[in-house]
């Protein structure tokens, strides 16, 4: 009896120990799957603005490193996706660093969409230019070991970098094997790196292996806020630009509808694919959104309205799929909408 007894006590044990293990073992996979649709009023905030009666949504996917439990789980539901790590955090870069990149392309992704939305408006607006940011560094290119994510580039060949296309235009002038020194500042140190011009992956094109934001001063009146927390990335460019300017003008742009969708957007006021869109249109769907704005890239087959389109259809969403390639193309069809 005694040992029927230690066994049983034997197999709890083993027991607990591959489920503590499925739960908490992190594998060198990483995990998507839909995540929210949250209200934007809450987070976006123009000065003196008036609420509406609907709401703009920004949808995100959630992700994480898989434990052995959610690499099984992702095999059977629906929407759930497996990259390999390597995939999405590239070798040599810590999830702290990969996390500030996402929070950087948040803030860039953000001013923006003041940008755009204020210009739309007709409203007070001031953009100064500072330099840019390194984002991330890839492996094995001229930049790995001489830049670090967080560097703010302030010059090449001493001459100014004001923004993004200042430093990209100027390096691929270049010929391959070209020299340039970068003026710098890491912490409170100035610096200059010295780097080699070599040809970027799949293409010809004389690059240092670097992604970059602008580092931009924008002032604005009435000024507005955000609070976005820990949501990285910079697709709610277009959700954010639109939510500003329904802050800015009188009129409700939401008709008091539920409006979702997602895209990149640039200075200029276009709409950039992203990734994850099936994802983001099944958390729209459970939200009960009304429009989805899905980015159009000029009607390519496989753009990201294409399989958020199929998506509402597999999933049987009521919602609205709307293909979009510019912020003007999103607010003039809310302006078209017939009032709730």
């Amino acid at each position: 009896m005694k040992q029927k007894t230690r066994y049983i006590l034997l197999i709890v044990l083993l027991l607990l120990i591959v489920f503590c293990f499925s739960g908490i073992y992190r594998m060198p996979y990483y995990v998507y799957k839909p995540g929210g649709a949250d209200a934007l009023d809450p987070i976006v905030s123009v000065a003196g603005s008036d609420e509406s009666e609907g709401d703009m949504h920004l949808v995100t996917v959630r992700g994480g490193q898989a434990t052995p439990f959610q690499y099984v789980i992702a095999h059977i539901l629906p929407y759930h996706q497996i990259a390999k790590l390597e995939d999405v955090i590239p070798e040599g870069i810590s999830q702290e660093e990969y996390t500030q990149a996402q929070l950087m392309q948040m803030e860039s992704s953000q001013e923006a969409s003041t940008v755009v939305a204020y210009q739309a408006a007709g409203a007070d607006l001031q953009v100064e230019y500072k330099g840019v940011y390194v984002v991330s560094v890839v492996n094995d290119l001229p930049a790995d070991g001489k830049l670090k994510p967080g560097d703010h580039i302030t010059g090449v060949d001493n001459k100014t970098v004001n923004e993004a296309a200042d430093l990209t235009t100027y390096v691929t002038s270049k010929q391959l094997g070209d020299t340039i020194t970068l003026q710098i500042v890491r912490g409170d140190e100035q610096l200059e790196k010295e780097l080699k011009l070599e040809a970027l992956p799949d293409t010809q094109i004389p690059g240092i292996g670097i992604t970059l934001v602008t580092d931009r001063e924008v002032n604005e009146d009435p000024e507005v806020t955000f609070s976005s927390g820990e949501i990285g990335g910079p697709s709610a460019g277009l959700m954010f630009s639109l939510e500003i300017y329904d802050q800015l003008e009188k009129e409700d742009l939401t008709h008091g509808l539920q409006i979702c969708g997602t895209g990149e957007v640039d200075y200029e006021g276009n709409v950039g694919r992203i990734g994850g869109i099936d994802k983001k249109v099944v958390a729209a769907d459970k939200e009960g959104c009304a429009v989805f704005f899905a980015p159009n890239e000029d009607g390519a087959d496989d753009s990201n309205y294409q399989l958020a389109k199929q998506t509402a259809e597999d999933i049987e969403s009521d919602m609205k799929v709307v293909p979009v390639d510019t912020f003007e193309e999103a607010k003039e069809y809310l302006e078209g909408l017939p009032e709730k």
